[in-house]
């Protein structure tokens, strides 16, 4: 029995198996030049079978199958499946880019916080700048004692330990004023005072530097009754004729926050009879004619003179003469005490005064 059924030669070639059959062929053909138009074959091919040919239904389902294995069979021969193939590397290494792209693109760990330096603000500054940065603040004395800190305002960051990845940071700090220590929670160190007795205000500012101790905090005064306290300024221009006679706090002393330099200053030079720092301070006077016992002194001398001899009479008869009479003394300071009445100087501005009695009735300068 034939399964085909086919019909008498009379009909239409193209309803015939052997036309049938070669439209399968004609897909394989096809295929192997290119898949897409082989693929339109083969569902023509397809409708065809289904159609064209009088077949029983079995053998239009084999038909089927069998247009599928061809177009496979050519386009496999063809290597169009091949090509294909290559297309898909292609495009997975698009999708790799596209998913690196995102993988960038998209924040996979959140940024880390940068947290600034904020050594030698003040710590209120440094807390309230900490803060705004979103930080959680905190702080401790640097020094060893441990002391609370009352009035953040009064106290300088040292060192900071800041933790990035919870966001806080801790401040240790010292008082304003107080150097910091070599590490956290060691001592302070404080600057020691030099020996600077003896040595020319300029040798002694040097001295005082060098060991770390802040000028502004010294102060100075005079050693003489009649001398009045010169300022940095004043010292610094006539550096090497004013000397450190004593000095306060003494050699190898601390110099705390709290503690009081005071340099206390002779003045000469190279023309002065007296070139030395005087026993102890404000015990005697720059020149000494501003003594208000120099006349007395005087007086005395000249008695004891008259009585011891005839030369020593003469001498102390010119003696009076010299102080008796007036004359200039030199610089003077208004207001001091002078001797004798009429003596005539010039204040260190270039003023004249004249040496008379004061308010008080004891002899003073004045203009």
């Amino acid at each position: 029995m034939n399964p085909y059924n086919t019909p008498p030669p009379s009909g239409p070639w193209w309803k015939t198996t052997p036309a049938v059959l070669g439209i399968l062929a004609l897909v394989a053909l096809l295929g192997a030049l290119s898949f897409p138009l082989g693929f339109i074959v083969m569902i023509a091919a397809m409708v065809a079978v289904w159609v064209l040919p009088p077949w029983r239904w079995f053998a239009k389902l084999g038909a089927t199958f069998g247009a599928f294995v061809l177009l496979t069979a050519g386009a496999g021969l063809g290597g169009q499946l091949d090509d294909g193939g290559k297309d898909k590397p292609d495009a997975k290494a698009r999708n790799e880019d596209a998913v690196n792209a995102n993988v960038t693109s998209s924040p996979t760990s959140p940024k880390v916080l940068k947290i600034a330096d904020y050594t030698g603000k003040r710590l209120d500054e440094a807390t309230e700048q900490a803060r705004a940065a979103g930080l959680t603040t905190g702080h401790h004395d640097a020094a060893e004692e441990n002391r609370s800190i009352v009035v953040p305002s009064g106290w300088k960051v040292c060192f900071q330990k800041g933790n990035a990845t919870a966001k806080t940071i801790d401040f240790a700090t010292v008082k304003t004023g107080e150097p910091c220590p070599e590490q956290d929670g060691g001592p302070l160190p404080w600057p020691v005072m030099p020996d600077v007795v003896g040595v020319t205000y300029n040798a002694a500012v040097k001295d005082l530097d060098r060991a770390g101790i802040d000028l502004d905090r010294v102060t100075l005064d005079d050693v003489y009754l009649d001398i009045d306290s010169p300022t940095a300024d004043e010292a610094a221009e006539d550096g090497d004729e004013w000397r450190v006679c004593f000095q306060s706090p003494g050699k190898d002393t601390k110099v705390t926050s709290t503690t009081t330099v005071r340099l206390d200053l002779g003045k000469w030079s190279d023309a002065d009879l007296v070139r030395h720092c005087p026993g102890a301070k404000d015990t005697t006077y720059k020149i000494p004619a501003n003594d208000p016992d120099h006349e007395s002194s005087n007086s005395t001398g000249r008695e004891s003179s008259s009585s011891g001899g005839g030369s020593s009479s003469s001498s102390g008869g010119s003696t009076s003469g010299s102080t008796g009479g007036g004359g200039s003394v030199g610089t003077v300071h208004p207001g001091s005490f002078c001797s004798p009445p009429g003596a005539t100087g010039v204040t260190k501005a270039g003023t004249p005064m004249v040496c008379g009695p004061g308010s008080d009735g004891r002899n003073r300068w004045h203009s």
